[in-house]
C-alpha cells in the first residue's frame, strides 16, 4: 500500500495561553515520517492536548512551528482530521449523512458520496448500519461513525485526542486496534494523546512520553512491535513495563531527565522484563 501520509516536523514549539499565564510547554521538537503512528504520552496538565491542537492549526504557538511536507501549519486544513473524546454526531441524521457531511459541504457530487461513504463504513465494519439513526447506536458504533467521517476526507494525518476514553475496555481495546490498521492500511500518519500505557503501546511505533511543567518531550520510544497486537503478548507486556518505567521515572522527577528531550529514542530491552503486567 502507498504512503499517502505527510513529514512532520515540530520545532522549538512553545505555547501559553496569555501574556501572563505560564507556559504550557516549552521547546518541543519531533519529527516523524510519512505513515508513523505517534503517540504522545503524559499526565493531565502537561500539555499534550494543547500541543496536538496546535498541530491541527486550531491554536497558535507562542514560539517555534509547525510543518507539514515544510509547509506551514497556519490553521485547518482537508489534509488532516482530528477526533475528539465526544463524537459531537448530527443526532437528527442517518450514519451515512453524518458520513458524508463535509464531502456535501465541499459540493461533492452524490455519486461520488456514495462511493466514498461506502468505503469509509467498509473500513470501519458499520456497512450494516448505514441507514439507522445515530442515536440508536451504541457509544463505540458512534465513535466509529466519527472515524469513518474522518477517513471519508481521505486524509494524510489523523488526530486523535483521546477518543476511546469514555469506552468500556472491550470496546476500546476493538477501536485501538481497528484504528492502527486502518492508518496502517491507508499509508497515514497517526499523531495521538493518550495517559493509557497499553493504548500507546497497542498504537504507537513511537511513544512519547511527556511531562514537567511546562512540559517537554522526555523520552522519544521506540515500540517495535509485529502486528497484530495483543495485550497478553509477552513482547508486549515487556514494552509496556519498559514504558511505564520511562513514564514514572518522567512523572516523579521531570527535572532530572532533561537530557533525555527530543532526539534521544529508546528501545525495549532484550530480558528481564517478560511477563511483567
Amino acid at each position: 500500500m502507498a504512503v499517502r501520509g505527510v513529514q512532520i516536523n515540530i520545532e522549538g514549539l512553545a505555547h501559553r495561553y496569555g501574556a501572563q499565564s505560564p507556559l504550557t510547554f516549552d521547546q518541543v521538537n519531533i519529527e516523524a515520517e510519512p505513515g508513523e503512528a505517534l503517540v504522545i504520552i503524559g499526565r493531565s496538565g502537561c500539555g499534550k492536548s494543547t500541543l496536538l491542537h496546535i498541530l491541527a492549526g486550531l491554536l497558535s504557538p507562542t514560539d517555534g512551528k509547525v510543518e507539514l511536507d515544510k509547509r506551514l501549519v497556519k490553521g485547518p486544513s482537508p489534509r488532516w482530521v482530528m477526533m475528539f473524546q465526544a463524537p459531537h454526531l448530527f443526532p437528527w441524521m442517518r450514519v451515512s449523512q453524518n458520513v458524508g457531511i463535509g464531502l456535501r459541504f465541499s459540493n461533492w457530487p452524490e455519486k461520488k458520496i456514495r462511493e466514498r461513504v461506502a468505503y469509509a463504513l467498509s473500513l470501519v465494519s458499520l456497512e450494516e448500519y448505514a441507514n439507522n439513526n445515530v442515536q440508536d447506536l451504541s457509544g463505540g458504533q458512534q465513535q466509529r461513525v466519527a472515524l469513518a467521517r474522518s477517513l471519508v476526507m481521505e486524509p494524510e494525518l489523523l488526530l486523535l485526542d483521546e477518543p476511546f476514553s469514555a469506552l468500556d475496555a472491550f470496546t476500546r481495546a476493538s477501536l485501538q486496534h481497528d484504528v492502527r490498521k486502518i492508518a496502517k492500511k491507508l499509508g497515514i500518519n497517526l499523531v495521538m494523546v493518550t495517559h493509557d500505557i497499553d493504548e500507546a503501546v497497542l498504537m504507537a511505533d513511537r511513544a512519547l512520553v511527556m511531562a514537567g511543567s511546562p512540559g517537554r518531550i522526555m523520552h522519544d520510544f521506540v515500540v517495535d512491535l509485529a502486528d497484530p497486537r495483543e495485550r497478553e503478548d509477552p513482547a508486549v507486556q515487556a514494552t509496556r513495563a519498559h514504558l511505564m518505567q520511562l513514564f514514572h521515572d518522567a512523572s516523579v522527577s521531570p527535572s532530572d531527565n532533561s537530557s533525555n528531550t527530543t532526539g534521544s529514542r529508546n528501545a525495549a530491552p532484550d530480558s528481564g522484563l517478560v511477563g511483567v503486567s
